[in-house]
């Protein structure tokens, strides 16, 4: 039997909060399906099971604040297969004395097909048949539990009694609860959860005027702090980000670097591309300057990993960190996992489901781990230089400013050409300023030709 945790979900995290389980006692699991929602001192995430099997016990009540690796539920193993009927032979008490050779045993005169009790192998005969069509269970989809499989009349009550039930609404446990405290109808109101499982908040929209439930009663003994309401800023965020940043800034010696891009081409192209493509198709500089930033990371793979143990370890895979910013302050960094192997659109695509998950607290807990690479980008905000600190175990973190008209000579002519100012913060004792230079100019070259991105 195993232990499902409270997870670290960041260099930063010391706690968590337990806001709601999404799974109840005995519900299936597979790794990677999400069991509850969390929130840090920075969000709201859904947390996933990382193995299979069943869920057992939940130890920890929603509303509970609890230390990082504190055990929040039990995870008992998935029942074994369903073991195979055994053979005739073995069913049999006595042994049966073979016909004698000169004499070949008959064949069976036809008759009606036994009716066989409950449990009894009925076969599928005309009668079975028949009793099947009487009670409208398909044949074809039904799996017998007679010997070799064969199907029996029980087989067939038992699915026209499946058939006959009405489906059991998916929700949590504590959408359940609050369902029946408001006298909300759970077949009334669509879940926004994954594969469409009814959540807490579902049924507080639900209710008559849009009413929000009353927080579950805390254990006696737990520790319980009040949840913050969406889109404002969870208590102890200054301090979590003021604590990771004190720590990068004294342990990590940075080195920064920057350079100015001329991003005449790649808007000429990504311009030409949003008037011919598909309106779900059109692309924001967000996306070449992230493509381009994790392609360049791939080139220059020292940049890319962790700090650990007094040496560096690369990444397995580029996954970029983006920095959101949050609707009621601070910040997160939801994760582009192989944003190097993505094609633009699906990196918009990504992208701009990130950001707004991130907004609302749906972000998972796979999508805020194991960036190797942060990316921050402010252009949006009007900034043109942004020099940023490297996010613990990173060793680097890349700044795009926003993309600007300035004079620009090419070719020994002054002309006016977007450009944008893209900068390197990077942890000395990985790398030095010539591997952050090739980095930039490997951005440089990259965003010369937007076609290849």
């Amino acid at each position: 039997m195993g232990e499902f945790t409270m997870p670290s979900l960041g260099a930063d995290m010391d706690e968590g909060t337990l806001v709601e389980w999404l799974v109840a006692p005995g519900d299936p699991l597979r790794k990677g399906d999400p069991v509850a929602v969390v929130e840090t001192a920075k969000s709201t995430i859904e947390v996933e099971c990382f193995e299979s099997g069943a869920m057992g016990r939940l130890l920890v009540e929603p509303g509970t604040t609890v230390p990082v690796g504190t055990p929040l539920a039990l995870i008992e193993p998935a029942e074994g297969a369903r073991r195979e009927p055994e053979g005739r032979g073995k069913r049999q008490k006595h042994p049966v004395t073979p016909p004698a050779p000169a004499e070949p045993e008959p064949a069976p005169a036809p008759g009606p097909e036994p009716a066989g009790g409950d449990g009894e192998a009925a076969g599928t005969g005309p009668l079975i048949r028949r009793l099947a069509e009487r009670r409208g269970v398909d044949l074809t989809a039904l799996h017998g539990t007679g010997p070799a499989g064969r199907v029996t009349r029980a087989d067939i009550e038992r699915a026209a009694t499946d058939t006959a039930r009405p489906p059991r609404v998916r929700a949590t446990p504590l959408a359940r609860r609050r369902a029946a405290e408001l006298g909300v109808d759970l077949s009334s109101v669509t879940g926004t959860g994954r594969d469409s499982v009814i959540r807490a908040e579902d049924v507080g929209g639900a209710a008559p005027g849009g009413a929000a439930a009353p927080a579950p009663p805390p254990p006696a003994a737990a520790s319980v702090r009040p949840l913050r309401p969406p889109g404002e800023q969870a208590p102890g965020m200054r301090r979590a980000i003021a604590r990771l940043m004190t720590r990068a800034n004294r342990d990590i010696p940075h080195y920064y670097l920057s350079t100015t891009v001329d991003m005449a081409v790649s808007m000429d192209w990504l311009h030409e591309h949003n008037r011919r493509g598909p309106m779900a198709e059109r692309l924001l500089p967000a996306a070449l300057l992230l493509k381009a930033a994790a392609l360049a990371a791939r080139e220059v793979p020292a940049l890319n990993g962790f700090w650990t143990d007094d040496r560096f370890t690369a990444g397995e895979g580029v996954h970029l960190g983006v920095a959101v910013s949050l609707r009621g302050g601070g910040l997160i960094a939801p994760v582009l996992h192989g944003a190097d192997t993505l094609d633009l659109p699906a990196l918009m695509g990504s992208l701009k489901d990130l950001v707004t998950r991130a907004r609302t607290g749906r972000l998972r807990g796979s999508e805020v781990s194991d960036a190797t690479l942060t990316v921050t980008n402010l252009g949006d905000q009007g900034v043109e230089t942004v020099f940023g600190v490297i996010h613990p175990p990173q060793v680097a973190l890349v700044g795009f400013g926003r993309v600007a008209d300035r004079p620009w000579a090419v070719d020994g002519l002054l002309g006016v050409r977007p450009v944008v100012t893209v900068t390197l913060s990077a942890d000395h004792r990985a790398t030095d300023g010539a591997v952050g230079a090739r980095y930039l100019t490997a951005v440089d070259r990259l965003l010369q030709k937007p076609e290849e991105l």
